[in-house]
């Protein structure tokens, strides 16, 4: 399987990119993509259960946003490096890709369910809502042969400084009734959003393939006429 060709449109995306660029240059030669995936885990992890840990303390959540950080820098770095050292395996690196986003967007959602701030049916909804506009960009990828990450302007790194954004905010304010409401309309609001984005995309994706790919129909033969136009008589 050929690599997709990446297209990021993302605000922070060419200086993202230099950043990664520049950081994978000087990684020792002992650091491979694969440990570098495993940190973006272990920070969707510590994200998950600083969340959780928020019912004990607010504190916690610092501890969130700096998991947020190593998480960002594992799930970025892994295909900068490989890509730097010219040792991609696109078929190996794209189906793990894959699990590893999921999985570590799971986590991260289960735990802000579990947080004292969001109600657990909004937070897993925009997890399932989230996890929907990650399966098109894949399937658009497959298709087009293009890696379309961002929505917009709205890439996941713009994505993870507002949750960090956020975090700071919940941790100086005492969970309470006004808060909870506040906060689950804020998420309700901004999954609607996604799943018009998500909407919105998957029509254009599909009056593309419509263009290239014309319904071609064949014309409908009735038994007698193919008997006619084989020279059998019906009767025969």
């Amino acid at each position: 399987m050929a690599p997709a060709k990446r297209e990021l449109t993302f605000l922070l995306a060419d200086p993202e990119r230099r950043l990664l660029r520049a950081v994978a240059a000087r990684l020792p030669a002992v650091v491979t993509p694969d440990h570098l995936t495993a940190v973006g885990v272990l920070g969707a992890l510590g994200v998950g259960a600083a969340c959780a840990l928020s019912r004990v303390s607010a504190g916690w959540l610092w501890a969130g946003s700096a998991c947020l950080v190593v998480q960002w820098l594992g799930d970025s770095l892994d295909g900068t490096l490989a890509r730097v050292r010219s040792t991609e395996r696109p078929r190996y690196g794209y189906y793990l890709d894959h699990i590893v986003d999921a999985f570590s967007t799971a986590v991260i959602g289960v735990g802000v369910a579990l947080s004292p701030y969001v109600s657990p049916c909004v937070a897993l909804g925009l997890v399932i809502v989230y996890l929907g506009l990650s399966i098109n960009v894949y399937l658009e990828s497959s298709v087009f042969g293009v890696f379309r990450l961002a929505y917009g302007r709205l890439g996941p790194t713009e994505i993870r400084i507002m949750l960090i954004a956020a975090n700071g905010v919940l941790a100086v304010l005492a969970p309470g009734p006004t808060l909870y409401v506040v906060a689950n309309a804020t998420l309700v609001l901004l999954g609607v959003g996604m799943v018009a984005t998500l909407v919105a995309r998957v029509a254009q994706n599909l009056s593309r393939l419509a263009r290239e790919e014309p319904d071609v129909r064949t014309p409908h033969t009735s038994p007698l006429g193919a008997t006619r136009h084989l020279g059998i008589s019906a009767t025969a």
